[in-house]
């Protein structure tokens, strides 16, 4: 059982003991500090946040300790109740508020819950403001509202159509085109959010909607994470409908992978791409993605005549970046699109409606666009964490004995090859290191991550 306190927010497992695990009173200790902070930020008479959550079967439990805590700050609250995370990011910009809370432990399984923070930007809060928040809760620095002064909580169902509709209004998704190419889609919502949110967008633009796993109950019928051993009902059953195309999202909607025709991967990495092949050739300019990124954005990028900037892994980390470098279009190798026009924020509803355009004005079959980027292949594995490894300096390490490499080390440690990449790093959200891998094949992705493997563990005696 775990708990997980970063800048990004707190994260951990459902039941157990406060402080080593997710429990109601870890959730009322931390919101409380949150909500501090926000009154914190701006001099004011009222203030508000938004809060939403997936379907996890903690949510629920969650959201109302969560919004009540806020109440008895003083703060009103817009209870989104079962939303996706771009949605609670944008309902945060239309409603003025303050900030905003999303309950749930994306990719993770559902035993996991979290608290992920917005600021009144419906951004993710940076290092600085998580810092505090953190030392908010630490101090025990609350002070609760006086009866008169309790917020309220205002409910508000809508907002998933509203975040329809601002995607549907977006100048670069056309519906007509879509509407034309009389599409068959298969979805896979993980019992989650997402599958209210995508269906009602395919139906939106006269999809024909296959649904799988799109009953929002919380129990995941497989690993929740969009990666290809996960998904292997969804590849069986896209060829088996004879449909055009698999859409898979995390609980969250705020990742997106796509299956082909014939029931293969299109690649999680190649979702950013093809999206932005299609933004940048209507509008060209510069992208970024983080570390562990494919080098095929790169490669579109250059060939629409931009120039590709690297990120530290975390969305705050990209999208701070993009404002830095005034990226047309961003994410990370995850799925996650971050489309400016929109928001600063990983949206699924907007990555499919691109990729959607641009396949319909392609006017091609899925594998046949996947065939048309450059051919990487990507190998994704880790290592779990016990408390007597010392990662930094395994990874400091790692650095030395690869300095007459091209070695980054702004997040973990990246190490550019010729032909191949390595990124080491600690995760944020998990008590493992990420290997990630890239090469011009598979097998040789595979292998140079079990070489790497094999000298990490020589490195730590284990």
């Amino acid at each position: 059982m775990t708990l997980i306190k970063s800048i990004s927010g707190i994260r951990g497992t459902i039941g157990g003991k406060p402080e080593e695990n997710l429990t109601p009173i870890d959730a009322v200790k931390f919101a409380a500090a949150y909500g501090t902070y926000i009154k914190k930020q701006r001099n004011k008479d009222t203030y508000k946040v938004v809060v939403g959550r997936d379907a996890r079967l903690s949510g629920e439990m969650l959201q109302q300790l969560v919004m009540q805590t806020l109440v008895g700050l003083g703060i009103d609250v817009i209870d989104l109740d079962l939303s996706t995370t771009p949605t609670v990011e944008l309902a945060v910009q239309l409603e003025h508020a303050d900030g905003g809370i999303i309950l749930t432990a994306s990719h993770n399984p559902k035993q996991w819950n979290a608290l992920k923070l917005l600021d009144k930007n419906g951004e993710f809060l940076n290092a600085e403001a998580g810092a505090e928040i953190l030392k908010l809760a630490e101090d025990s620095a609350v002070t609760f509202a006086e009866v008169d002064a309790l917020g309220a909580i205002h409910k508000n169902d809508a907002y998933i159509d509203i975040h329809i509709d601002e995607v549907l209004d977006l100048d670069l998704v056309d519906e007509d085109a879509i509407k034309a190419a009389n599409f068959k889609i298969v979805v896979d919502g993980v019992n989650s959010t997402g599958g209210i949110a995508i269906p009602m967008l395919l139906e939106r633009l006269g999809v024909y909607v296959e649904k799988l796993y799109c009953e929002p109950t919380g129990n995941f019928p497989h690993n929740p994470e969009p990666l290809k051993e996960h998904l292997t009902d969804i590849c069986k059953l896209v060829p088996e409908e004879n449909a055009d195309l698999g859409i898979v999202v995390d609980p969250d909607v705020d990742r997106l992978a796509f299956i082909d025709e014939t029931g293969e991967m299109f690649g999680e990495e190649y979702t950013l791409v093809a999206c932005a092949d299609y933004v940048l050739s209507e509008n060209p300019g510069d992208t970024v993605s983080n570390l562990s990124s494919s080098r095929a954005l790169r490669d579109i990028t250059q060939k629409h005549g931009g120039t590709y900037h690297a990120a530290a892994v975390g969305e705050v980390n990209v999208v701070t970046k993009m404002k830095e470098v005034n990226a047309v279009i961003g994410g990370e190798g995850n799925g996650g699109i971050i489309y400016p026009e929109s928001h600063y924020g990983r949206d699924a509803l907007v990555g499919v409606a691109l990729f959607l355009t641009h396949l319909a004005k392609k006017k091609i079959k899925v594998s046949e666009l996947r065939a048309s980027y450059p051919a990487y292949f990507m190998s994704k594995k880790k290592i779990e964490l016990t408390p007597t490894l010392d990662v930094d300096a395994i990874l400091k390490e790692i650095a030395q004995r690869y300095q007459d490499e091209d070695v980054n080390t702004i997040d973990g440690v990246k190490i550019d090859f010729e032909n191949h990449w390595i990124h080491l790093r600690k995760s944020n959200t998990e008590p493992i290191i990420r290997i990630y891998t890239e090469a011009q094949t598979q097998t040789e992705a595979d292998q140079v991550a079990d070489t790497m493997i094999s000298e990490i563990k020589s490195i730590a005696g284990i």
